[in-house]
């Protein structure tokens, strides 16, 4: 009998490179649907962790890396020039708020653009301390590991550590660090650490996720990014926002920092800035990107077919408002989940952004303890209905939804109508352990 793809997978690829959450072997995809070796189209409420920002095949993106592909100029950046990457820079310049020469760096993921820009900052500025917040991802490889504070990265791996790393509370408003106005206690907790035990010459910048997603997709309360900003600009500390995730029209503006207002010193892309391919990108002053103790090169950076990818996914956002969508199908998306919560207890909270949503699952609302074996069973009874739904969240309890933003008013009812009886089946007994024992996610 022939082996299953999932099967055939499980020989030959390495544990250490996969997080799955239920048996799905996918074989092709087509806009917000994945379809199975089987022949099912599921909806993919993940968008693969928020990395397909326009969907799969994608008209743009397929001309764009098949004229690309077709007349390849070098295939990289870092000892000839090509086009695509030139003119993906310069847009990135145009649209990233900022003042003074600036400039961009490229590579393959959000990991690389984090791990690369702290190097950077660290050579130019002299500082070698940083600020994140726990529960913070920024990415995988050890130098931005060690940036993180995200609880299953330090307790489900080998620990990264970086001298020096400072990491503060966010200001979560259902799950709350502080008795009373939590914004402001983070912010005076860390003007406290500033005056005591990290003195401000020694730290060289904050890295923010303006929603924190793999925490559990926490918002922070209103005035926060704003007040962070301004005391990050009183003591000369940069100010580094990570938009790997949350960024490019997926809250609804364009930058997730916009809500407030904010300008960072420097900007983190990945993910959602390559439509489906291996792209990240840095902006920032070219004092610090141009010093040359803080090269960090890559032999693929600025590789003109995921250059031309990038350029049709920003072109594609902002041709076609699609921050606006993201923001109308997220309001459809959380006031669905908010009206289920009358009739489904597991649900403690419905939060995020336009499409950036987190809902948290409880075993009792007035207490508020994670139900993390009931959300394990949530994302893969989903699957089974045609729903592809991650969880994430300090204690996994959290169910994340940040599908393509060119979900359509059709297919986030769907979604709804699959989660809704997800969790009317696992609220019912009808998932067993045996079902999710071999998917544990994070």
């Amino acid at each position: 009998m022939a082996l299953t793809l999932e099967q055939r997978e499980r020989r030959v690829i390495a544990e250490t490179s996969k997080i799955r959450f239920f048996p799905f072997a996918v074989v092709r995809g087509e806009g917000s649907y994945l379809v199975d070796e089987g022949g099912r189209r599921i909806l993919d409420l993940s968008g693969t962790w928020g990395a397909v920002t326009l969907g799969y095949a994608h008209p743009a993106v397929v001309e764009a890396v098949r004229r690309s592909v077709g007349d390849m100029a070098s295939a990289s950046n870092v000892s000839t020039t090509n086009g695509e990457a030139v003119a993906l820079a310069e847009e990135l310049l145009a649209i990233v708020p900022g003042t003074g020469d600036r400039r961009v760096w490229f590579g393959h993921c959000g990991s690389d653009a984090n791990d690369a820009l702290a190097r950077a900052v660290t050579a130019a500025t002299g500082r070698s301390r940083f600020v994140s917040f726990i529960g913070a991802t920024h990415g995988g490889l050890s130098g931005s590991l060690a940036l993180s504070g995200y609880s299953a990265q330090q307790l489900n791996s080998v620990p990264s550590s970086r001298p020096g790393q400072i990491y503060v509370p966010y200001p979560d408003p259902y799950r709350p660090p502080f008795a009373g106005d939590v914004g402001r206690q983070v912010l005076d907790y860390f003007s406290y650490l500033l005056d005591t035990i990290a003195p401000p010459a020694q730290v060289a910048g904050v890295f923010l996720e303006a929603i924190m997603c793999d925490a559990g997709d926490i918002v922070p309360p209103p005035g926060f990014l704003k007040g962070l900003a301004e005391l990050c600009r009183r003591h000369g500390i940069l100010l580094i926002c990570d938009e790997v995730k949350v960024g490019l029209g997926r809250t609804g503006f364009l930058h997730s920092f916009d809500v407030e207002g904010v300008v960072p010193d420097i900007v983190s892309f990945g993910k959602a800035i390559g439509g489906g391919l291996p792209l990240s990108a840095v902006v920032g002053p070219a004092e610090i990107l141009n010093h040359r103790q803080g090269l960090t090169v890559t032999t693929m950076a600025g590789n003109p077919v995921a250059a031309a990818a990038g350029r049709a996914v920003l072109r594609t956002i902002l041709d076609n408002r699609l921050m606006d969508n993201a923001a109308a199908r997220g309001r459809q998306l959380a006031d669905g989940l908010r009206r289920m919560s009358n009739k489904h207890p597991l649900i403690g909270d419905v939060r995020g952004r336009g499409l950036v949503i987190g809902v948290d699952l409880v075993e009792d609302t007035s207490t508020r303890v994670p139900a993390t074996k009931a959300c394990a069973k949530v994302a893969y009874r989903a699957a089974e209905l045609g729903a592809a739904v991650f969880y994430v969240g300090h204690h996994s309890n959290v169910l994340e939804l940040t599908p393509p933003i060119t979900l359509s008013e059709a297919e986030a009812e769907e979604g709804l109508q699959v989660l809704d009886r997800a969790l009317e089946d696992v609220e019912a007994g009808r998932v067993s352990d045996e079902a999710v024992a071999a998917y544990a996610g994070w």
